[in-house]
């Protein structure tokens, strides 16, 4: 089970882009894709069979999940993840400082 998955709000807390937030696109192993973060420049050439124009496009670069934390909307800060088994056997992601639950 991921710390970091698809859909969460998360703060950049190394790197170039520190201390901005975004939500996660995509999880890819060990690298997340966070939306308007680490936004690069890449040089495509056009596609006519696929529609695609060539040109320059801009699009976000993957990050390293240790650089990257879950936003914890109740303080408004970063917050480390640990995992908790609840009495009907499911597992589900906690916040270390509060305890309180993120997938309820």
């Amino acid at each position: 089970m991921n710390r970091i998955r698809k859909g969460d709000q998360v703060i950049i807390i190394a790197g170039a882009d520190k201390g901005k937030k975004g939500e996660v696109l995509r999880v890819l192993g060990e690298k997340v894709i966070v939306q308007n973060v680490r936004i690069i420049k890449r040089h495509t050439k056009a596609n006519p069979q696929a529609q695609q124009p060539g040109g320059i496009i801009e699009r976000e670069a993957p990050i390293h999940a240790s650089n990257v934390a879950l936003f914890n909307p109740a303080s408004g800060k970063a917050e480390r993840v640990g995992f908790k088994v609840l009495e009907d056997g499911r597992k589900v992601r906690v916040f270390r400082s509060s305890g309180e639950a993120i997938d309820a």
